[in-house]
């Protein structure tokens, strides 16, 4: 086979592909094969015809059509493969020549990734800071252990801070009136204080009593956790079915006995610290995999084409349609609260689409040039690990399935990427 090949633009080959007879024969034999199987000859079981006689028995055009993308498929593969292409999506395929079973010359134009250029990434340093836990945290905890001790005594006056109040709600879009999945409960405890709902809500309850209601509407902040409820207003209706005072014990040893299997407050204390020493230094590690990753990527220089760029914007999208569903909202109701058109939305996912894409390929570099692999047995390890968590038998066999395995082979990659990358970026 010979092959030609011009790059009109960093992300663009253009590929021409010209065949030699023997692999043109070698292929032809094998489809004539594959076609033989169900073709019936007179004197001959069915599937054991020899191929010049199979040949002469079978439908012309089938065998040039199925010739030819066998051809096709198998001499572009290689092709791809000897010269180390990265092709995003399905190529264009155009025939030039064709001369049946012994000429085969056709054109490619594809979109590949183009050159990765990395940076001195082992010499790139950054500073992990270390946890650091304060009383204040500590004695939030005690607070929140206390709060679940406490008792709670109905009284019959209007609800102040630091009360529970049992409530109902909805909400709905305070423009269409459609109700929202998911701002809605039924008998909810709320701690008036707590400050788990949104800014102005419990404010909102201060002075009710039991059976009174309230209508109100508020919009949510514009970094919700929830894209679709962000900067949404939303009207809601509560009603206080009981106001109870809380009265909470002293957090002293005997309580340090109760809620845990210490015997005195000092050591509860130390646990409930290291605890929160390790769920400091975990957050840490995240966010400082996340900074070197961003900081490597920065030096680095990728040609990205732009129908990778595209498919991530689809994938983000997706996953966003997918959170407004489920809140009750539309797509276009999206867009009208945020006041922008389809267009201009995507065009502003664009910078974080490049920017996943740019990491995911920069990394993918490191761990090629690092040789970083992941064995068979490191991934049915933690397949064994992640069927210990689960008791549903569906969501145990789910993880059997190939599409899974490749989530967890690429999970166990990264993971060990990153944690060589640190080292790297922790070494003086």
């Amino acid at each position: 086979m010979h092959i030609s090949l011009k790059h009109p633009s960093p992300t663009k080959v253009e590929i021409v592909l010209t065949s030699t007879a023997e692999e043109l024969n070698g292929i032809k034999q094998l489809v004539l094969n594959q076609l033989g199987k169900s073709v019936r000859v007179p004197g001959f079981r069915e599937g054991h015809a020899p191929a010049n006689i199979i040949e002469k028995n079978i439908d012309q055009s089938k065998l040039q059509s199925t010739f030819i993308n066998e051809a096709i498929n198998r001499l572009l593969t290689d092709a791809i493969v000897k010269e180390k292409l990265r092709v995003v999506k399905r190529p264009e395929v155009s025939i030039t020549k064709f001369v049946p079973y012994s000429e085969l010359e056709f054109k490619v134009e594809a979109e590949v990734v183009g050159n990765v250029t990395l940076p001195d990434y082992k010499k790139i340093k950054l500073v992990k800071p270390s946890p650091a836990v304060h009383v204040k945290e500590i004695n939030q905890v005690l607070d929140s252990l206390a709060l679940r001790e406490a008792e709670r005594k109905e009284v019959q006056r209007a609800a102040k801070l630091d009360d529970e109040v049992i409530i109902d709600f909805t909400g709905e879009d305070d423009k269409t009136a459609q109700k929202i999945n998911g701002a809605d409960g039924t008998d909810y405890p709320l701690r008036l204080g707590s400050d788990t709902f949104i800014p102005g809500f419990e404010k909102n309850l201060l002075g009710l009593k039991a059976d009174e209601a309230k209508v109100f509407s508020l919009v949510f902040p514009k970094d919700y956790s929830l894209a679709a409820l962000r900067n949404r207003k939303v009207k809601f209706s509560v009603t206080v079915k009981k106001v109870n005072e809380i009265v909470k014990p002293a957090i002293d040893d005997k309580f340090a006995a109760k809620v845990s299997p210490f015997k005195t407050l000092k050591e509860l204390r130390a646990d409930i610290k290291k605890s929160l020493e390790i769920e400091q230094q975990n957050q840490i590690d995240r966010q400082y995999q996340n900074d070197l990753v961003q900081k490597i990527a920065a030096d680095a220089t990728v040609d990205i084409p732009e129908a990778l760029v595209e498919e991530e914007q689809n994938e983000i999208e997706k996953e966003e349609k997918q959170n407004l569903a489920y809140r009750g909202q539309t797509w276009q109701e999206h867009l009208e609260a945020e006041g922008v058109t389809e267009e201009e939305h995507r065009k502003r996912n664009r910078d974080n689409a490049y920017s996943r894409v740019k990491n995911a390929l920069v990394l993918g570099e490191i761990a090629d040039k690092e040789a970083v692999t992941v064995s068979d047995a490191e991934i049915d390890a933690q397949i064994v690990n992640l069927k210990a968590r689960y008791s549903d038998p569906q969501m145990r066999d789910e993880l059997d399935n190939p599409e899974r395995r490749q989530e967890i082979k690429n999970r166990l990659l990264s993971d060990k990427l990153l944690t060589r990358l640190s080292s790297f970026a922790a070494k003086e």
